[in-house]
């Protein structure tokens, strides 16, 4: 090898490094922060003036006055976005027939008088672990109940359910879904 090939490796390293490890990074976030700020910064709720999570992270929620979301897989708490990953359990391994079971007992324990088929996404995890949203027929399972445990008409929890439903992307990709964190923030909204 010739000085000048050795020469020329180092300058296109240099380059190639300035370019991709420093002036594309630094455009791509300034381009961001310009156009999609809200989204460039994690999609964060704030509820008077602190951040209570994201629209776009599962949070926990138990309590009967609140919806549920799906359940998460990721270790060693849910939603942990550190550790985003599905369970991997088969539909015949024994481990997820129980979990789904013991989900199905949950909604049916909080729910004694509810008869309509459970929803799917109500006791299966998501495949990473963090989704932040149920279909519409996750949220109108559990009406009923959030109805009862916050006093409210359930009436007007349903027309909350149905402002907080968002329709497919560009009339055509994906299904309609409901933000579980946004919902639950609308029903503590309208419990003031």
């Amino acid at each position: 090898m010739s000085i000048k090939m050795i020469k020329n490796a180092v300058m296109s390293l240099v380059v190639l490094s300035v370019l991709t490890g420093i002036i594309y990074p630094l455009a791509i976030t300034w381009i961001s922060q310009a156009v999609f700020p809200v989204r460039a910064n994690g999609s964060i709720i704030m509820k008077e003036g602190k951040p209570v999570g994201s629209a776009l992270v599962g949070q926990q929620f138990g309590g009967p006055g609140y919806f549920w979301g799906r359940l998460s897989a990721t270790a060693p708490y849910p939603y942990n976005g550190g550790l985003s990953s599905g369970s991997n359990l088969g539909p015949n391994n024994p481990a997820l027939l129980r979990e789904v079971r013991s989900r199905i007992d949950a909604l049916q324990a909080a729910g004694p008088g509810n008869h309509y088929p459970i929803p799917v996404d109500l006791v299966t995890s998501s495949g990473s672990g963090l989704d932040p949203y149920i279909t519409p027929a996750a949220a109108l399972y559990q009406a009923g109940r959030v109805a009862r445990a916050r006093g409210l008409d359930k009436a007007k929890v349903l027309a909350l359910i149905s402002a907080n439903t968002a329709g497919r992307f560009m009339g055509i990709f994906g299904e309609p879904a409901v933000n579980v964190l946004k919902l639950n923030l609308a029903l503590d909204e309208m419990k003031k």
